[in-house]
């Protein structure tokens, strides 16, 4: 799993879920710059580090031995939860994993060095380990 090595705050406010400011589009990181294909977010979600694992993962076992595979978010929010049957107050939750924000029109995965029909299909079966709509793009 994925984790920041360390962090200025152990524990961030929770932040807007303003639905207007997260459907607007992600304005860096929304173009091929590594690899040949990629994998573009094409709706908003917090995506915690275990998923994003289990993506790279499917994406390297689907991608072959030759293919060269780049991640392009990094999971820093830490995310807090409350213990079970805990009563209000009495503080935060302690950290439970990290996640990453992702809105619309951001790469996520990068692939190269394997047949189009390949990675395609690598690619696609990444995104359905994740909570966000994507979309297989090519380099322009």
């Amino acid at each position: 799993m994925l984790a920041p090595k360390k962090a200025k705050y152990r524990k961030w406010q929770t932040g807007r879920r303003n639905p207007a400011v997260l459907s607007h589009p992600e304005t860096r990181g929304i173009t091929v710059a590594f690899g040949s294909f990629g994998l573009k977010a094409l709706s908003q979600a917090r995506i915690t580090s275990n998923q994003l694992e289990a993506a790279r993962r499917a994406l390297s076992r689907a991608g072959g031995k030759s293919a060269k595979i780049w991640t392009r978010v990094f999971p820093d929010r830490p995310r807090t939860q409350k213990a079970a049957e805990v009563g209000m107050g009495s503080g935060k939750g302690d950290v439970t994993g990290y996640v990453v924000e992702v809105r619309p029109g951001r790469v996520l995965f990068e692939i190269d060095g394997a047949p189009e029909a390949m990675a395609r299909e690598a690619l696609r079966k990444a995104g359905t380990k994740l909570p966000v709509k994507v979309r297989v793009v090519a380099r322009q």
